[in-house]
């Protein structure tokens, strides 16, 4: 798939505050911190599109980006760690959680995962919250030129053995670099694959 166009659209505090659902719909989501921003401006090779920030928690809202007049990304806010107050993490989750239920043009959500390190907890839990509400997702793990490519791939290994003790089925999952733009081709042509089958629903 070529990105013709990506642009900036509309940050949203709630579900019903984003655009018509009439196009297909990726979001993305990650601990705070796992390269989430770096990631979609390399899918979209725009250096600035998604903003960056060394400390967790910029991402406050649902960002939605226009890719090729066609269809969505959506950045929305990482959960975990944030120097932010108890009360504003709950209207977070709330809104992620609404905005996850609730949002019918959604084709499936990439859940970032940090590739240095062993399996986290609480990137398992949310893994099974969204199997429990039903919701299709796949897995990219990011930095892997934080490490060395052993070390990335044997994390990686891990984390969906660990997945396997719980699940019969586990989703698509990519390598990524920011950096060196591994893994863009393969999500790109991920995307513009379930982009065609929505096509084809709609149509029907």
């Amino acid at each position: 798939m070529e990105i013709r166009s990506a642009k900036y659209l509309i940050s949203s505090p709630k579900v019903e505050l984003c655009p018509p659902a009439d196009k297909p719909e990726y979001a993305f989501i990650g601990r705070s911190n796992v390269g989430k921003s770096s990631l979609i401006n390399m899918l979209t090779n725009q250096s600035k599109l998604a903003k960056t920030s060394a400390s967790p928690g910029k991402t406050q809202m649902i960002n939605h980006f226009l890719i090729n007049d066609d269809w969505y990304i959506v950045d929305l806010p990482g959960y975990g760690y944030a120097k932010v107050s108890q009360q504003q993490r709950a209207n977070w989750q709330k809104m992620i959680s609404g905005y996850l239920k609730e949002r019918s043009n959604l084709v499936t959500v990439f859940v970032l995962i940090d590739s240095r390190l062993k399996p986290q907890q609480l990137d398992l839990d949310f893994l099974a919250q969204l199997g429990e509400w039903g919701i299709p997702f796949n897995m990219i793990f990011t930095k892997a030129d934080k490490s060395t490519q052993r070390e990335a791939h044997q994390n990686m290994r891990r984390f969906i053995e660990k997945m396997k003790e719980e699940w019969e089925f586990i989703p698509r999952s990519f390598m990524t670099s920011a950096v060196k733009f591994l893994g863009r081709k393969e999500i790109l042509g991920y995307i513009e694959e379930l982009n065609e089958d929505w096509g084809k629903e709609e149509s029907e």
